[in-house]
């Protein structure tokens, strides 16, 4: 079985944090510390206009010298990439280490679903890994699942 993007939403739940794309950098980050998110989408009339990650205000706001006070519209990734709750886990990976992202919306149509990380693909896969070994060796050993 091939495991979807739904099956993490479904464990992980749905919620979404935003900021609007006039927020603060400290509005943000301030967002993502009490959330213990490591990104925020960026969001203007019901509409994605960008993400903002720690990865963000690495290269944008301090090594640019932008101050806590900037608007996140100016450090903001875009456009975004998304993918759909029947995308497969695999997808996923290819995508966020071809893009070089670890955060992707859940989307259908221009309704945002979700957020998954690097970590969520990572750690279903691994439990997609361990459950085919289990499988194999109780296959091997002759015992029934």
């Amino acid at each position: 079985m091939t495991t979807t993007v739904q099956s993490i939403l479904r464990q992980k739940g749905s919620q979404v944090w935003w900021v609007t794309p006039d927020a603060s950098i400290l509005q943000a980050l301030e967002l993502m510390a009490e959330r213990k998110i490591g990104a925020v989408l960026v969001m203007e009339a019901g509409s994605l206009v960008g993400i903002f990650s720690e990865r963000d205000y690495a290269r944008r706001g301090i090594l640019l010298n932008r101050g806590p006070e900037t608007p996140i519209s100016q450090v903001m990734t875009y456009p975004v990439y998304c993918v759909t709750p029947q995308q497969t886990l695999e997808e996923c990976m290819g995508l966020m280490t071809e893009k070089h992202i670890r955060h992707l919306p859940v989307a259908d149509g221009e309704t945002i679903l979700g957020v998954i990380s690097i970590g969520d693909v990572v750690k279903e896969v691994i439990a997609d890994q361990a459950h085919l070994i289990q499988g194999l060796e109780n296959y091997i050993l002759g015992k029934q699942a």
